[in-house]
């Protein structure tokens, strides 16, 4: 049989697409990588990539003994992976992604717990305004919307996100409420630009009666981050569309108010995401069941719900 290193670096060289990248999952250096794979295909006798400066491709046999062997290589070390602590403690780094303001108001307060409950963990928390590669990028788990569900991850709903109409105390002092989204269109609006796409974000609300309007104001600023279009809400500049993330600690606080009562848009789900193994290493386990626990002990869920 041969060596599960060989059989490792041959796998991740050919999910990642690249002995640099196979390296970072493995903690290995790239030339550890190629030599691996070198000595496994001089072991089979068979050419499993065509290598080039710019990419590592697999050939026919390449592909063919990557089906043969990906599902099991990964048992594999699951099983040692679950044999590696007798008690089972949460223990190592633990690699994390998530967005750099909703780490910093839902994330952070509950680490001093976390760590108490697990303290052999080691957090590594990046706050990262972008969807990461969760598998290639090494990461144990990741919190946000929208990541892509490649083969190998899978996604744990924390909650809907709703987006909601809001605007100051200040600001509308001495204005008629508006009572439908098209009445939106008589004030001045902080907007968002999106950053995949780059085009201005237009929001359909609805209510629970079914009914829907476009949410278009008079455009007096254009921002791409949610925080920065919640701030300068709160600092009387016009009405935001935010995301409830965003706007539910400032209307908690009384710092905006909550335009259109009833009336939302679905942004898509806040979702848990990370390795779909079979044996996941403890220190990610225990991360996700903490996560998930105190987020409905916090009732995020119904915080989130702008209906």
């Amino acid at each position: 049989m041969e060596p599960l290193q060989h059989l490792a670096s041959f796998v991740q060289s050919a999910e990642a697409g690249s002995f640099s990248a196979a390296a970072r999952r493995l903690g290995l250096t790239p030339a550890a990588v190629s030599k691996n794979v070198a000595t496994l295909e001089a072991r089979l006798g068979v050419r499993l990539f065509q290598r080039s400066t710019r990419k590592l491709t697999l050939t026919e046999n390449g592909e063919r003994f990557l089906h043969q062997v990906g599902g099991a290589l990964t048992t594999l070390q699951d099983a040692v992976a679950g044999m590696s602590k007798d008690d089972g403690q949460a223990a190592g780094t633990l690699k994390v992604s998530v967005g750099q303001a909703f780490g910093r108001v839902y994330l952070v307060p509950l680490l001093g717990d976390f760590l108490q409950q697990h303290p052999a963990v080691l957090p590594d928390w990046h706050f990262d305004n972008r969807q990461v590669d969760l598998i290639g990028e090494g990461f144990d788990a990741a919190i946000g919307g929208g990541i892509e569900l490649t083969q190998g991850v899978v996604a744990r709903e924390l909650s809907r996100v709703h987006i909601v109409a809001t605007a100051s105390p200040a600001y509308m002092e001495g204005r008629v409420l508006p009572r439908r989204p098209g009445d939106l269109a008589a004030f001045d609006g902080i907007v968002r630009r999106s950053s995949p796409t780059g085009r201005v974000r237009a929001w359909t609300l609805r209510n629970a009666r079914g009914q829907e309007g476009a949410s278009d104001s008079r455009p007096i600023a254009i921002f791409s981050d949610p925080q920065a279009m919640a701030q300068a809400a709160a600092d009387g500049l016009g009405v935001a569309l935010l995301p409830m993330p965003f706007a539910a600690p400032l209307l908690e606080s009384g710092a905006l108010l909550r335009l259109l009562p009833g009336w939302y848009a679905d942004s898509g789900p806040l979702s848990l995401y990370y390795p779909s193994k079979k044996l996941l290493p403890a220190k990610t386990r225990a991360f996700i069941d903490f996560v998930v626990e105190r987020f409905r002990k916090d009732g995020f869920a119904k915080r989130m719900d702008g209906r």
